[in-house]
């Protein structure tokens, strides 16, 4: 099982959104911003160091919205969705093959990776 965890990072109505590069598992899906918890590391100073390396952008962590569990064919995942605010830097995409900020009720028209499920349809309740 590998640890991972997401930020849900919100600016006014929008949720901030993440396209996987070419070349890296489920390429063109789009996600949530984050990475592995590394040995050692809180959840919520790997979301801060993710975002960082990914974004490079500063945020204040706040609170878990859930965590899911999901089987892909060689591999588990366990992510833990935090609540998050930018706390400085604007986000660029250092990572990614692009990002967006969308409406919570327009999230489901993207393609997520399939451990995201869960959340989608929660935020596309809001």
């Amino acid at each position: 099982m590998i640890e991972v965890v997401a930020a849900v990072i919100r600016r006014g109505n929008k949720i901030l959104i993440c396209q996987r590069p070419q070349g890296k598992n489920l390429a063109g899906y789009w996600e949530f911003p984050g990475g592995k918890v590394e040995a050692g590391e809180s959840k919520q100073s790997a979301i801060g160091r993710e975002c960082m390396e990914e974004l490079g952008v500063s945020l204040l962590v706040g609170g878990e919205i859930c965590a899911i569990s999901h089987d892909y064919a060689t591999y588990s995942v366990n992510i833990t969705f935090f609540e998050c605010t930018l706390m400085s830097g604007e986000p660029v995409a250092k990572e990614h093959s692009g990002i967006q900020w969308v409406k919570a009720g327009e999230i489901k028209n993207f393609s997520f990776c399939p451990a995201d499920g869960a959340l989608i349809k929660k935020l596309s309740e809001e």
